[in-house]
């Protein structure tokens, strides 16, 4: 059955009678210096060591320090508003920022999946013409929310605008399937 090491000491008499003879620590110490010299050695190596790790965490902790300092950039890749202490949808609440992101990325994606050719290149300059101007609106919305604050009509206003963008590059896409058919046609026949 296992016992307490404590207990057992508590319970063991002691005994006054038992003492170290004299010169054991002196022996001790030169025995294990004997065994370990390279103490002073392993001291000036772990110094070493030591600086050269206060030196690294210094050196992240500063990264740290000025990555996080740094200013938050609100730009977004369709949207490039002036002013980055302007607030976007997504500073707004969590939830617009889920529809602001879906939008932005589905245009985003349908813009990149649009095959541009030199026949359908002024089809594609007109509407990329007209998403610039709506971009822009969004723009002049985003700074009359961050002026007269979120009100129920200027949020409408702005999904909207996202809504009325990704239509469009869903009409572009038609169109220049649509066109691109009957270029397909012409020179068939």
């Amino acid at each position: 059955m296992a016992q307490n090491i404590k207990d057992l000491f508590k319970n063991e008499p002691k005994n006054d009678d038992l003492k170290m003879s004299k010169g054991h620590e002196a022996r001790f110490l030169q025995k294990l210096k004997k065994e370990f010299p390279e103490e002073h050695k392993k001291s000036n190596r772990s110094w070493l060591l030591n600086f050269a790790a206060s030196v690294v965490v210094l050196l992240g902790l500063s990264y740290g320090a000025f990555q996080f300092f740094q200013a938050p950039d609100h730009s977004n890749d369709s949207i490039e508003v002036a002013d980055s202490n302007l607030k976007t949808l997504g500073d707004i609440s969590p939830d617009l920022k889920k529809v602001e992101d879906y939008y932005l990325a589905s245009i985003n994606l349908e813009l990149s999946k649009v095959k541009l050719t030199p026949e359908n290149k002024e089809l594609f300059d007109g509407y990329v013409l007209r998403l610039k101007e709506l971009n822009d609106e969004y723009k002049k919305l985003i700074i009359e929310l961050n002026e007269n604050g979120p009100n129920e009509a200027t949020l409408d206003a702005l999904i909207e605008n996202l809504k009325y963008r990704l239509n469009l590059v869903m009409r572009l896409k038609e169109k220049l399937a649509a066109f691109s058919d009957d270029t397909f046609e012409q020179e068939s026949v």
